[in-house]
Order: structure tokens, then sequence, then C-alpha cells
């Protein structure tokens, strides 16, 4: 019997209890194996505020955690969870008097709390990060400043070989070298006491990690990425990156600032103020004694992660078949929005055979890259039928944009977006507002695989796969003939390549004859759309 997959509308609520935040992310599991994010939240607690001293969690830091944990528990049930998994971290795992945060929890909010180790919370930060980003074949460090611990992980796209948690946190730092409620400027000589105690505290790992070496590195947490909003906006820099001698830059303008004037500082989270300075001794003695210039940020984490290691357990989803990020998340897309799986692939292999055709006659000189932009895009050129099949190619487009797919940057997002657009109707033109984002380059791109995309969809108008192998081939000095084996009746295919011979000439410059072989009438499909 073969695998139902998940059952209809199973709704499953992650729940990330930080020593300072408490974050949820609900998500609906579909039975084609996607999943809908219904909502996710985030809410201050400073659940380990002042709780590093003595190692005790106070009334007041547990009364916030589980009044927004009972919050949270109430709106994912709202949303229809039947299941929420629910983990605590540093703050709570280091407490002598954790039970009692454990217990309320469970009497309160109806959660069974899981307190995770240090090595635990690196695994599923490491899950959450690196699903979240395409690294190809590079090695990775992985950065992670929490309240009141660092996760540090070395790691490719599969796999990590290195896992460490310190105890150096922004608020076990803020409380360690700052009295209660300092509201006044941290002086040179306090900071550099921080980072003389981070390296002290590091010691081991920084030997650790440095044999081994990384080809990019990657930060992740609340801390790291408002240290990278507030960079950006005072020294600019490469878009969602953090530069070392920028932060370097950024702490010599927040140590004589009090905390009222801190909170002004543009870019920064008001209510990261006080423990900022604290986050940025840490990651600024990571970045110097590791000779880090820069870093990539990433706005995942745990509660990715433990969404990454629940779907790994179910058999058939993409994150279990070890397919890239950019594979997985275009996929998952599709089926977010219920597309023809069989008429997806079918174009998509239509579409790579005529681009790897003209590649081989010389009618374009792109590349691996821009072919695999081809391959995502023809697998989702009919997602906006998912809104409404009128114009469901400017649906596509706006989809593709604006559906924040893993692993892509902004210009290849622009151009599958525009590609999805460009499948029908009217070929694409330079001036065309949707255009607009793209260097001329990019332009002529979209143009070029815009016709293999339309050739490619109405070789399947039927959705039946008639189409078997196709190929051109040079005719003379200015013409060109599409060769089509087929089994079956495809006049209805013939007749709209006809109806697009003018985008192809506006591609190539270039006349299109067709010439049909009937061939064997089997050609089934040419494996998932990612293994091509």
């Amino acid at each position: 019997m073969s695998d139902p997959g998940p059952r209809t509308g199973h709704v499953v609520s992650f729940i990330d209890l930080g020593t300072n935040s408490v974050r949820m992310l609900v998500v609906r599991l579909n039975p084609n194996y996607s999943f809908t994010v219904i909502s996710q939240e985030k809410e201050v607690v400073r659940l380990g505020e002042n709780a590093f001293t003595d190692r005790t969690l106070r009334r007041e830091a547990v009364d916030r955690a589980v009044l927004v944990c009972r919050k949270f528990a109430e709106l994912s049930r709202t949303y229809g969870a039947d299941e929420i998994i629910a983990v605590a971290t540093s703050a709570a795992r280091e407490a002598t008097n954790q039970s009692v945060l454990v217990e309320r929890i469970k009497d309160e909010a109806g959660l069974d709390l899981g307190i995770i180790s240090g090595k635990e919370e690196a695994r599923l930060v490491y899950l959450g990060v690196s699903s979240g980003i395409d690294l190809g074949g590079k090695t990775a460090m992985f950065i992670d400043i929490g309240g009141g611990s660092t996760e540090v992980i070395v790691g490719d796209q599969t796999a990590y070989t290195f896992l460490d948690s310190l105890n150096l946190g922004a608020i076990r730092m803020t409380a360690e070298f700052l009295p209660e409620g300092h509201k006044g400027p941290v002086d040179d000589g306090t900071y550099n006491k921080m980072k003389k105690h981070a390296r002290s505290m590091m010691v081991h790992t920084l030997k650790a990690v440095s044999k081994g070496g990384a080809d990019i590195v990657l930060g992740s947490s609340g801390t790291i990425i408002n240290l990278a909003e507030m960079t950006a906006r005072a020294y600019g820099g490469r878009p969602g990156t953090l530069r070392l001698a920028h932060l370097k830059k950024l702490t010599a303008v927040l140590r004589p600032l009090s905390l009222e004037a801190r909170r002004s500082v543009p870019g920064i989270n008001p209510d990261r103020a006080d423990i900022i300075l604290g986050g940025a001794a840490i990651l600024e003695t990571l970045m110097e004694q590791l000779k880090i210039e820069e870093i990539v940020i990433s706005d995942r984490g745990v509660q990715n992660g433990l969404l990454v290691d629940y779907l790994s357990g179910i058999e058939g989803y993409p994150h279990e078949q070890r397919m890239s990020v950019r594979d997985a998340s275009v996929l998952l897309l599709g089926r977010s929005c219920n597309i023809d799986e069989g008429h997806a692939r079918t174009v998509t292999r239509i579409a790579l055979d005529l681009f790897d055709s003209a590649q081989s006659i010389g009618l374009h000189g792109l590349g691996k890259r821009d072919r695999e932009l081809l391959r995502h895009a023809a697998f989702l050129h009919d997602v906006g039928d998912f809104i409404s099949f009128t114009n469901h190619h400017a649906h596509s487009y706006y989809i593709v944009r604006n559906a924040d797919l893993l692993g892509f940057d902004d210009r290849e997002l622009i151009t599958m977006a525009n590609l999805v657009r460009y499948h029908r109707k009217r070929p694409p033109r330079r001036k065309d507002p949707e255009m607009a984002e793209l260097d001329e380059g990019s332009k002529r791109k979209v143009i070029v695989m815009s016709a293999f995309m339309r050739l490619a969809e109405t070789l399947d108008r039927s959705h039946a796969n008639l189409v078997g192998p196709v190929r051109f081939r040079k005719e003379g000095k200015s013409a060109i003939v599409l060769e089509i084996e087929t089994g079956g009746d495809v006049s209805l295919e013939v007749w709209g390549v006809e109806n697009n011979s003018k985008a192809f000439r506006l591609a190539f410059g270039r006349d299109l004859g067709i010439e049909v072989k009937q061939a064997r009438n089997d050609y089934g499909l040419a494996g998932p759309y990612w293994s091509s």
C-alpha cells in the first residue's frame, strides 16, 4: 500500500522559550507533502533576567513566560493545532528551579515543556539555518548569540561536523558586568572586560573550529540581526551582511551613550538597547579571534530547526529526500498552490531539452545557473492558477516574486518571476515594468529563456505528455527547425508552436520551422524535475 501522506489539515505548532524571547511557528501539513505557515509570533519575556547570578528563575520572569506560553498555546489551538511542541533553552536548563517553570507551563498552558541541552540547541540552530540557504558545496560556520548561550556549528548543506554551546549570551554578559538597572554609558574598560571574558570562555571552541576553516559564516538570532540592521543604517555594506569593521565602529558609537540615547539609535530594537553591547562584545570577539571579516545574516533559528526535525521524521517530505534547499522550497511552493505536477514536470523536461539543444547549436551562451533558474520557473509556471486561471501568468509572477523562496537571492527571484510571467500571452519587452528591476544582461536572459518556456508550455497544452524528445537544428543560414518526436496527434501543440514563432524570432532573430517525427508511444516523464 502506498504512503497516503500526512492526514489532511494536520496543524502543528512549535514554541521556543528562549532566555530573552518566546517564539511560535504554526504550520499546516498538507497531504501532498507540502506545508503552509499559518502564523509566526514573538514576544520578549526576559526569562533569564537576573537568573544567571544564582541560577534561579525569578517569579516575575516565570509569570511573564507562562502568560505568553499560555496565550501562544491558545492561539495555536485556535488555528487548529492538534500537536504543540514546546522547548526551553539556556535560562531554563541552567536554573535550579526549572521544575517550577515546567509544572506551571503544564498546569496553566497545557504544554509539555522540554528542556533541551546546549548541544541539542546547536543542532536545531544548524537545521533551521542550513535549511534556509543554498550552500552548494561550501562549508559554513554558524553563529547564534542568544540571551544566555552562544551556539557555534560547522557543517555543510547536509550534515554538521562540529557542535558547541557556550555559556555566553547577551543577557548573561550584561548581568555579569553591569549593575542591575544600569542606565548609563558602558565605559571602554568594562567593554574590554566583556571581550576578555568572552575570549576565555571560547578558547576550546576557537581551537576546534579554526582547524577546519569555513567558506562562509552565517549569523542568526535577534542580537546579530539587530546589529546588522544598525550597521546597515549607519555604514551601508552588502545587504544581509555584517562586517567586522562596521561592528567595531558601531560599538564605539554605542558605548558612550546612555540607555535612553541608545534606544534612539537608528535601526536599534529598543527592547534590546540594554543588552545589545553584551551581545556585541561576544560577536566582536568571535570575529576578531577567527579573523572573520564578514558574516551573512539569517533570520532562522531554533523554531525553524524544530520544524525541519519534525518533517524529517515523515517519509516523503522534501527535507527527508535530501534535496537542495532551492529544490525543496520550489517543490513545497508548487504543492502548496496545488499545481498539476505531471504537467509541471513535462514542461520542465521540454524546456530543459530546448535550452540544451539551443546551446549546442550556438543559439545562446547562457550557463548552468541560468539553466537552473529556468528549471525552477518552468516547474512553477502555473502557480497562479491557485488564485484564478484568468491572467494566471500575472498571478504566478506575484506569487514567485513574493513567496520568500529559500536559497535564492533577489535577482534570481525577479528573473524567475519574469519567466513565469511571460510563459503565455505576449512576449517580454525590455521596457516592461516587471523587468525594471533587472539589468540589461538579465533582461536578455529573460527574453531568451521565456522563449523556451513558451514553447515548452504549448508543447504540453493537452497536459497529456504527448511530446517526447525535442531538439533544434540549423536549416540554412537563418532558419531553425524544431524537431518533435511523438507517438500521438500533436496538431494542437504544433499550432501553438506556430503562434509562438514571434517570441522565438524576438529572442534569436531567426525563423522557426517545425518537423514532427512519429515514434514510440510511451515517453514517460524524465524523472522528477529536480533530478534533471
